[in-house]
């Protein structure tokens, strides 16, 4: 940098591309010299040839060693890539946060001068596809003590016309208090068949119990869980249950209504609850409101088993933090997409929060520690399995 502008080290051919080139190059020199060790004796390095790579900051042009039997495969830039290591990882990263290819081409012009087509972001987002179809069959641990079931609604077009379809998520809770992303389901008619397939996958895939799956009172998924894991509890999701309420709820009233259902689910047991819900069916909104103690006594039979847990159990399961703060990010990403152009886009896209979501997750809840010593009492052996596992 003697005798010149700072400012020119990150130009076009500056001293960051320079640093860059020198860096591949003496990389790349090494893995020639680690190939020719090991390779067999007759192979030698045969010069150079070039190659004209795509960076943040512009184009370089590389060296690229080459050996007399035309075997060395370097790792660092493989023989058909085009772009410098890092810039395929930031266009996924812009993708999933909800930018359109289009846009991803116009903010890399923008910020760095650089002229790519959205063809081009296409084919790296597309090399996603392989990721999902190994990642969606994977194997799974065998023992799941909670598992969160929601569904998200996407625009998607389908045979010119735009359909709304359901992507289902099923979010893993380990016995360590660890989540996980367990599948990911696109599809425009749910009921007792679609759940069935779903549950007979995560069979396959090595899932032998799941201890408590919350669902959001989707229509034969009950049963569907019981068909394959019939020792499982289910759960209806509080909070579902409590946003549908409040769905007949004029904006002033909710609020009110709100802190009125709390005697509901906040009671010491069952028989408390079915007390509360009562109060609350003869109380001022039970009466100005109606359908929502009907909708409360519906789902009863799954409402049930959640008073057999103390305070900090229940705190997982009516906050629902975890599924609730997914839920959130995939929705950002969504609007922001407005509508998808095939099934494939919206899964690739969905994935990609999806993972990038996995990958900030550092620990469990913090009432996991005394959950745990109320899963081990009320689920005995099954959740002693699922520790050991």
């Amino acid at each position: 940098m003697a005798g010149a502008d700072p400012k020119t080290a990150f130009d076009p051919n500056g001293l960051l591309d320079d640093l860059k080139k020198a860096f591949a190059e003496r990389a790349l020199n090494a893995e020639m010299d680690h190939h020719l060790a090991g390779d067999e004796a007759g192979n030698s390095r045969n010069g150079y040839g070039r190659k004209t790579v795509t960076t943040e900051t512009g184009r370089i042009e590389l060296e690229i060693p080459r050996d007399r039997q035309a075997t060395f495969d370097p790792q660092l830039i493989a023989k058909y890539q085009r772009r410098f290591p890092g810039f395929d990882d930031k266009i996924v990263s812009m993708y999933a946060r909800g930018m359109s290819a289009r846009e991803i081409v116009g903010h890399l012009r923008e910020l760095y001068g650089i002229e790519v087509s959205p063809d081009l972001i296409s084919a790296v987002t597309d090399a996603v596809l392989d990721e999902i179809a190994a990642w969606q069959v994977r194997p799974l641990e065998p023992v799941y003590p909670l598992v969160f079931f929601d569904a998200l609604r996407v625009k998607i077009r389908d045979e010119g016309v735009v359909r709304n379809k359901a992507v289902h998520i099923a979010l893993g809770v380990r016995a360590d208090g660890a989540k996980e992303i367990l599948g990911l389901w696109l599809e425009q008619n749910e009921g007792a068949k679609f759940w069935l397939r779903v549950m007979n996958e995560l069979r396959n895939r090595g899932v032998e119990d799941i201890l408590l799956a919350v669902v959001d009172g989707l229509k034969g998924f009950p049963d569907a869980i019981r068909a394959v894991y019939p020792e499982a509890m289910v759960q209806t999701c509080i909070v579902h249950l409590l946003r549908h309420s409040l769905d007949f709820v004029s904006y002033k009233d909710r609020k009110l209504v709100a802190a009125a259902l709390k005697g509901i689910y906040r009671a010491i047991d069952a028989a408390a609850g079915e007390a509360a819900l009562s109060a609350f069916d003869e109380g001022h909104w039970g009466r100005r409101y109606p359908a929502i103690g009907q909708s409360w006594r519906r789902a009863w039979s799954e409402v049930v088993p959640f008073y057999a847990f103390p305070a900090d159990v229940r705190r997982i399961l009516y906050t629902t933090n975890a599924i609730e703060a997914l839920n959130a990010k995939l929705r950002r990403a969504v609007r922001a997409r407005g509508h998808f152009p095939t099934d494939e886009a919206a899964m690739k896209l969905l994935f990609l929060v999806l993972n990038r979501s996995e990958k900030e997750w550092k620990m469990g809840p913090r009432e996991w520690v005394m959950a745990k010593a109320q899963f081990a009492v009320i689920f005995g052996e099954r959740f002693t399995r699922a520790m050991a596992a």
